[in-house]
């Protein structure tokens, strides 16, 4: 059994956004030649996570962003001194990582699915995504 370990580095424009990563997922995989196995999609930052959602009605982003804001928003009374722990708090509810399966060569997802970097802390450059590819 193989492993293969990619990274990408995604810049982000806006304090809180969703970017598909989708192709790079689809690049990694081409690039592993696997088959058949699991991809583990890992985000190693506090303030930012991965997500799998829509991807018909871009409607949908701005949903998400306005009710993250509404549900943790950035509180004077909070201690932490950079700032940004609704960013922490949105970071730990989303997730760090997604488990994808692999079949066939590809990534299942489903029919309006896509996978998403989802910034909470930015603008920001070079973030991380960290992709493993098991092969199994």
């Amino acid at each position: 059994m193989r492993n293969h370990l990619y990274t990408f580095t995604i810049n982000t424009k806006e304090k809180q956004s969703l970017t598909n990563i989708d192709h790079l997922l689809e690049e990694a995989l081409a690039n592993s030649g696997v088959q058949e196995g699991l991809m583990v999609v890992y985000c190693p930052h506090t303030t930012a996570a991965i997500t799998i959602n829509e991807n018909a009605d871009p409607d949908v982003q701005t949903d998400l962003n306005l009710g993250f804001n509404e549900t943790f928003p950035n509180k004077a009374a909070y201690r932490h001194m950079e700032g940004n722990s609704d960013g922490h708090m949105k970071s730990s509810v989303v997730g760090a990582s997604e488990t994808f399966i692999i079949t066939e060569g590809k990534v299942i997802l489903g029919t309006w699915q896509s996978a998403y970097f989802f910034e909470f802390d930015g603008p920001r450059n070079q973030r991380k995504i960290h992709v493993k590819i098991i092969d199994g």
